[in-house]
């Protein structure tokens, strides 16, 4: 490895501490400049000092200053800190914050030329939505094949992209909507200029569309105004926001871009990687710094993750090194199922905790959020507390909440928080004044809410369509709690989420979060296994809850995904579920290909350096995904890892019949004990050669007949009469 060139590093306070390639990213002010940041390489500390050598220098004023972070949060710190790095001199004036804030405060100064004022308000998501259903009700478009949500998305991604109404293509608005999408658009745009307002795409939009009219002089008078242009995360920005930067930076030129191509993992919205990677194209001589020495975690973990990252092609480079310990390696383990994957989490967070470290140092970053279920059914268990960051607990969430509802009322009709909460879950024509006159009987006759609305519904009291909704509901209930003694309880549960309609309610909904939730429900059915009765089930979920709001732990191990975890950094990192198809996420290959298999390995390296001094990836060999057993394989991103930075362990008796002795892929050196012989034994995995080569037509049980594209060890890439390529273990197809 080559290190930097030692330089002389100038006496100014601001500098000091910073390693030479630090320095030079400060002091690189003029003409465009790309510092490649790698994770923990001191990006923020680069940042604020650039800022505050700028001003300290005097060549720049605060206003003439235009600085892109990706949340208020960050603007609000980078504020504070240049301010202390300027022994408290003010700093007001300069255009600091997010896309959106910038752009909102440009939009109030110019407003009138898109058709506004400069009193404009901005609507959010639900108004959006709102407005959506009444224009398509006004085009008779059915709101079930196409709901407003749907199409508030479609065009909140054109606008991501930087498209006006006039610039879509029918290529690009499909035959979403009977083909109406495009005009609805434009309709859309009416209706918001006629109302004085604008959503947060629009901000961009409409500075854009400023910008580009060279007539009014507005983006001539922004060149001469500002002098430097810095920008944070630039591997997250999107179409419109590069469109909106590349405008700005025409005039001085001067313009530093900081982000990690290798930490771009936001494609899913809209975040296009291609931005950074295309960086030089876009300005010709640019300058590019590597930031590479990094302060957080040890060399084996860098190494690690260096390694698994290689493997993408769609990136500039860099590799990262420490000058701290080589550190433990990564402790890789094969497990067999989701069950014992938690145990042994817990059980290496305990013996991490009898050596006297602190659990909230201690992370598990899960690819998909129904992973959690089982992580914190094991840390109740053991009395280990922890807390979910970005979202609720999996019994909190608004899913689960609903299902359980459900499930209350089947076995105890009188619970009135139960039934009220599903009545009209999802919408069945009950409003509040139907509910208000249930509970007034019900108050007044001394019974439950259902047994009031069994009265009610006898009675002409209620409208007849009501009457007879509230009749059916009824029914079914009745008939579901039939079936109790008799049905397996998981069963149950599931049959009564899909006739009361409510699976279907989120198989409907077009929202980015729906299918995560519709997993957490099949999760929440497939976990109702592990008990005797659906009455045990829904004790020990009330047991649950009442456990997790007892104190208030000011220590405790984080529970969170990937996505959530970036710009964090943990001493311990647990990384669990990396298994074909759950990590990588079959979906996004399937959505994406190669470019979605490039995030998720990003993602991997993400999850990797997160971890300071020890990481754990474990993988199983029976998963439970969808509400279905699959017979898992290794992750291809455990084979990526190079041999020499990990210690690989695989359970015995992992093996299921029919299938490859080789299912753990990883060609490590693995440790097994036999419980028969009562003895512990090393074994060196044999690696064999697949009976299948590239081109061979081959079979499979689930995804038909297909063709080997590549063949890695016992590993098939086989592309499917679909036009799917999946990667399965060769023991699952027979030639075809």
């Amino acid at each position: 490895m080559t290190l930097p060139q030692t330089t002389h590093i100038p006496s100014s306070p601001l500098f000091l501490g910073l390693n030479p390639v630090q320095l030079d990213a400060v002091q690189s002010l003029d003409g465009p400049v790309l510092i490649l940041a790698g994770a923990g390489t001191g990006k923020t500390r680069v940042l604020t000092t650039r800022l505050a050598h700028i001003l300290q220098t005097g060549k720049a004023f605060p206003g003439q200053i235009l600085s892109v972070t990706f949340t208020n949060k960050a603007a609000h710190e980078m504020k504070e800190r240049v301010s202390r790095m300027l022994d408290g001199q003010p700093v007001e004036g300069w255009w600091l914050g997010t896309f959106h804030a910038l752009c909102a405060r440009m939009l109030r100064r110019h407003a009138d030329l898109v058709g506004l004022t400069s009193q404009f308000t901005i609507i959010d998501p639900d108004d959006q939505v709102r407005l959506m259903k009444q224009l398509c009700e006004a085009d008779n478009i059915d709101p079930k094949k196409w709901p407003a949500k749907l199409i508030i998305s479609m065009i909140d991604r054109w606008k991501d992209r930087g498209l006006k109404p006039s610039e879509v293509t029918s290529c690009d608005a499909g035959d979403i909507a009977n083909g109406r999408l495009a005009q609805l658009y434009t309709q859309y745009q009416a209706r918001l200029k006629t109302m004085n307002t604008c959503d947060f795409g629009d901000l961009l939009l409409h500075m854009i569309t400023i910008f580009k009219d060279t007539h009014n002089g507005v983006l001539a008078e922004y060149h001469h105004r500002f002098k430097y242009i810095m920008v944070d995360e630039y591997q997250d920005t999107n179409v419109a926001q590069y469109l909106w930067l590349r405008l700005l930076a025409q005039g001085s030129n001067n313009i530093c871009c900081v982000g990690d191509d290798d930490q771009s993992i936001y494609g899913w919205r809209g975040a296009e990687v291609g931005n950074i990677l295309k960086f030089e194209k876009d300005f010709p001589g640019a300058k590019i710094i590597r930031l590479e020495q990094n302060y957080r975690s040890t060399g084996t973990i860098l190494a690690a993750a260096s390694g698994l990252i290689a493997k993408n092609q769609g990136r500039l480079g860099k590799t990262l090194w420490s000058e701290g310990d080589v550190g433990e390696k990564l402790s890789v383990r094969g497990l067999w199922d989701g069950d014992a994957e938690a145990r042994w989490v817990a059980e290496e967070v305990e013996q991490l905790q009898n050596k006297k470290w602190r659990l909230r140092q201690m992370a598990v970053l899960v690819r998909a959020g129904f992973q959690m279920r089982e992580f914190e059914e094991r840390f109740i268990q053991l009395g280990i507390p922890y807390r979910v960051f970005g979202g609720p607990r999996f019994y909190e969430r608004q899913e689960i909440r609903d299902a359980l509802a459900y499930l209350r009322v089947v076995m105890q009709p009188s619970d009135d928080l139960a039934f009220e909460r599903i009545i009209n879950t999802p919408k069945r024509g009950i409003g509040d004044a139907t509910i208000q006159t249930l509970y007034t009987v019900a108050r007044s006759r001394g019974v439950s809410l259902y047994h009031a609305t069994a009265e009610l519904s006898e009675t002409e009291d209620l409208k007849p369509k009501v009457r007879t909704t509230l009749q059916n509901l009824l029914r079914d209930f009745e008939r579901w709690r039939s079936l109790v003694p008799t049905m397996q309880h998981s069963d149950l549960a599931g049959q009564v989420l899909d006739e009361s309609g409510y699976t279907g309610m989120w198989q409907s909904d077009k929202s980015p979060e729906a299918p995560g939730r519709l997993e957490n429900l099949k999760e929440f059915v497939a976990g109702m296994e592990e008990f005797e009765s659906l009455q045990n089930f829904l004790e020990h979920v009330a047991l649950v809850l009442e456990s997790q709001n007892v104190g208030d732990h000011d220590d405790y191990i984080s529970l969170m995904t990937l996505h959530g975890a970036k710009g964090l950094e943990f001493d311990a990192v647990f990384l669990p579920g990396w298994e074909e198809g759950l990590f990588p996420s079959q979906r996004t290959m399937d959505e994406n290909g190669m470019a979605g298999l490039e995030e998720e390995r990003r993602l991997g390296y993400v999850g990797i350096t997160r971890a300071k001094q020890r990481a754990y990836i474990s993988y199983v060999a029976n998963r439970r995904m969808y509400g279905n057993w699959i017979n898992a394989i290794p992750s291809r991103f455990v084979d990526e890892l190079p041999p020499e930075t990990v210690n690989a362990h695989t359970e015995t008796g992992l093996y299921n019949p029919g299938r490859s002795q080789h299912w753990d892929s990883s060609g490590y050196r693995s440790q097994s004990s036999s419980s028969s012989a009562g003895s512990e034994r090393k074994s060196t995995r044999v690696v064999t050669a697949s009976q299948y080569k590239h081109g061979d037509d081959v079979f499979h049980d689930s995804f038909g007949r297909g063709r080997v594209v590549f063949v890695d060890g016992h590993k098939l890439d086989i592309l499917f009469e679909d036009g799917q390529s999946r990667r399965v273990m060769d023991s699952f197809v027979v030639p075809g």
